[in-house]
């Protein structure tokens, strides 16, 4: 199997697992604990803390692990709205987010607040005078990306930040495409809440986080989605996940001590087999492609369904839009919002590649790829 779908999920670094071991079998005890048992657990908690918050230039308070990036979503933008609701009931977010986000945002407007969806030019960008235009004086939360899944699109969160607060309203960004393979700084960017999962950068399925900032000049108020215990801080009760977290912590830290040399070696893995594919006639790169991560390309190959193209790439592992929507039949809400029309967004390919590919698997993805599109296009002739 040559495993070109990184974006869905990533495979689970040999050394995390290792780290998260004795957390089932030796050092099991609940970290709330108070027992010599509960302090190591707690103690190992207290260092992953650390480890994520230095991959974020954050607070090691001001984390509150979750179950992953849909659950933070949900806690920062269900909490925010209900904070925050006697200020305004307005909330900006992308035509091109996760449907982690979209789906809170319907939600949230059968409860009686107004969602604005901001449409993105051709590329994938968004227009920041689109972003200036849509915020009123009711607008309490503005949510944009960091990166697109499907595109690898990198949008201006930091200048997206200053407007929102220039407005007086919070910022916040999905960077679970971003944690781990991009530099992050919640300060510099102007971040007030920022969502990732642990999958997505070789740790663990089943934990993730919310950055809630709470330094000056904004700090975040945020009502609890779960209560029992009043764990990490009151935000998110119930027993913590500790080998989990602890995996977290440790894929957090690999990724700071790599991710300027992951960056550049999978950047030009990705050049090379984007320019590959690119020689097949009829085939274009969607987004932007000087805003966009490096392991990330998306691909248009004319007169092919891209369910077809993933059938007949046996042994090789790529996807045609989200994970989280795979077994819908729509199009991709990404591409359509981009401007393809569905026949178009019908007949494209995400390549992410990750830590563990390796160059040697580029030419036969190319040459598969290759036949593939051929026969199709024959088959579609007859």
């Amino acid at each position: 199997m040559i495993y070109l779908d990184n974006n869905a999920t990533t495979r689970l670094d040999p050394r995390v697992l290792d780290a998260m071991l004795p957390f089932f079998t030796e050092d099991y005890a609940n970290a709330a604990s108070t027992h010599p048992f509960g302090l190591r657990a707690h103690e190992a908690v207290k260092l992953a803390r650390q480890q994520v918050s230095q991959l974020l230039g954050c607070d090691p308070t001001e984390l509150v692990f979750t179950s992953g990036a849909t659950e933070a979503i949900n806690l920062a933008m269900k909490g925010v709205a209900d904070s925050y609701a006697s200020r305004g009931r307005h909330i900006i977010t992308v035509q091109t987010e996760h449907t982690a986000v979209l789906d809170v945002c319907r939600y949230l407007e059968t409860q009686g607040y107004e969602v604005t969806y901001l449409p993105v030019q051709p590329d994938g960008l968004l227009d920041l005078a689109a972003v200036q235009v849509a915020i009123r004086s009711d607008t309490i939360l503005v949510s944009a990306m960091a990166v697109n899944n499907e595109t690898g699109v990198i949008q201006p969160i930091q200048e997206i930040a200053e407007l929102a607060h220039a407005a007086g309203a919070l910022f916040m960004t999905d960077a679970t495409q971003a944690v781990g393979k991009l530099p992050i700084d919640v300060e510099a960017l102007g971040i007030d809440l920022l969502t990732f999962s642990g999958h997505k950068l070789y740790g663990p399925k089943g934990v993730g986080g919310l950055y809630v900032r709470q330094r000056r000049p904004r700090r975040v108020r945020l009502a609890a989605l779960l209560h029992g215990g009043g764990h990490e801080r009151g935000w998110r009760s119930g027993t913590l996940n500790v080998p989990g977290i602890v995996g977290l912590g440790h894929a957090a830290e690999l990724c700071r001590q790599s991710m300027a040399a992951e960056a550049a070696r999978l950047g030009a893995l990705r050049d090379e087999l984007e320019a590959n594919l690119l020689a097949i006639p009829g085939t274009r790169v969607n987004g932007n492609r000087a805003h966009r991560l490096y392991n990330t390309t998306n691909l248009q190959f004319e007169v092919c369904d891209s369910d077809a193209l993933i059938m007949g790439l046996d042994g090789i592992a790529v996807s045609n839009g989200s994970a989280c929507t795979a077994a819908s039949l729509d199009p991709s809400h990404v591409l359509l919002a981009m401007g393809l029309d569905e026949t178009a967004a019908f007949s494209c390919l995400r390549f992410s590649l990750g830590r563990f590919t390796d160059v040697a698997e580029l030419p036969v993805v190319q040459q598969a790829v290759a036949e593939v599109v051929q026969k199709l296009r024959a088959f579609a002739a007859v």
